[in-house]
């Protein structure tokens, strides 16, 4: 399995294939692995070479260190641009998904990264992600400050755990508070009815807690957290300055980042296309996942000179 070397020492997983010339490197969401993009790009292989990390703290690379003094997208640009270095990609095509885009747009405003793309898809994310008077569309729009309160309700949490750094490692009664205030949480995203009879389950019976959680590691959950509740970066300048052609897909339903300011930032680019999944909120992927694969490869064929080989 291809592993890379970053500047900490910590070796990065990436998932890596296709037999096409033209690179594509793909910026996941928060808790995904690099095997889910595997029914959506895996048609296109024969025209492209994917590139597909693994953030810190998911799948091959779940046992790298968190690096001192960075907040996860500041660590995650960091990793990508040693990334780039290792591979030597220029130009590539990049898509990019939530926390994938954040990072993306992290790498436009503080590395240069525009510079070496030759086309870009934004997948359902909010350029800035803190609510306030210069942008009522950030993270849960007008409910933002009631989800923030929550985010810092789970922070203070997480905290009172350490040393801990595994969830086995909690109590039984320690492992249901936390089960519950993620419930709590993880209610602003989502109307599925199955939600709270799968969480309460969860609270009867351990094995169930791996579900419910996105991750085991109580460090990297409290990295993520404290990363969402304290990130007040604004990219939409960054945005405004690609040069190459942009797609940016949009989930109408999404309750995360209403589509009115993704509407938005499509308008004030140049080069800019927006695609609206009808049926989505913010997983498209997964609401919708037949037209998302074909939007794929159009915008990949879009964007590519590439023959199958």
């Amino acid at each position: 399995m291809p592993f890379y070397v970053m500047r900490d020492q910590q070796a990065l997983f990436v998932r890596e294939f296709g037999q096409g010339k033209q690179p594509v490197l793909v910026l996941s969401g928060l808790g995904m692995k690099s095997w889910q993009w595997l029914p959506f790009l895996y048609p296109y292989r024969k025209d492209f070479h994917f590139i597909i990390p693994d953030w810190r703290g998911f799948g091959h690379s779940q046992n790298c260190q968190i690096p001192e003094n960075l907040d996860a997208i500041s660590s995650h640009w960091q990793d990508i641009s040693d990334l780039l270095e290792h591979k030597h990609l220029n130009p590539f095509i990049l898509i990019a998904y939530s926390m994938g885009a954040t990072t993306a747009m992290h790498g436009m405003a503080y590395g240069g990264l525009q510079q070496h793309l030759k086309a870009y898809l934004h997948i359902d994310q909010s350029p800035k992600i803190t609510v306030d008077e210069s942008w009522s569309y950030g993270l849960f729009s007008d409910q933002h400050q009631i989800f923030k309160q929550r985010l810092q309700a789970l922070s203070k949490l997480l905290k009172t755990y350490r040393p801990h750094q595994y969830i086995h490692e909690l109590s039984a009664h320690e492992r249901f508070h936390l089960i519950d205030v993620w419930h709590q949480l993880l209610e602003f995203q989502s109307s599925n009815s199955l939600f709270p009879t799968l969480f309460k389950a969860a609270q009867r019976h351990s094995i169930l807690q791996s579900i419910v959680l996105p991750m085991q590691r109580l460090d990297y959950l409290a990295w993520y957290v404290d990363t969402y509740l304290y990130h007040d970066q604004d990219y939409r300048q960054a945005l405004q300055q690609l040069s190459c052609p942009s797609t940016f897909f949009m989930g109408a339903q999404s309750k995360l980042y209403p589509i009115t300011g993704q509407r938005l930032i499509v308008d004030s680019i140049d080069q800019a296309q927006g695609v609206e999944f009808d049926r989505s909120g913010h997983t498209p992927l997964v609401s919708e996942p037949k037209k998302f694969t074909q939007m794929i490869g159009q915008f990949l064929y879009q964007h590519t000179s590439s023959t199958s080989e």
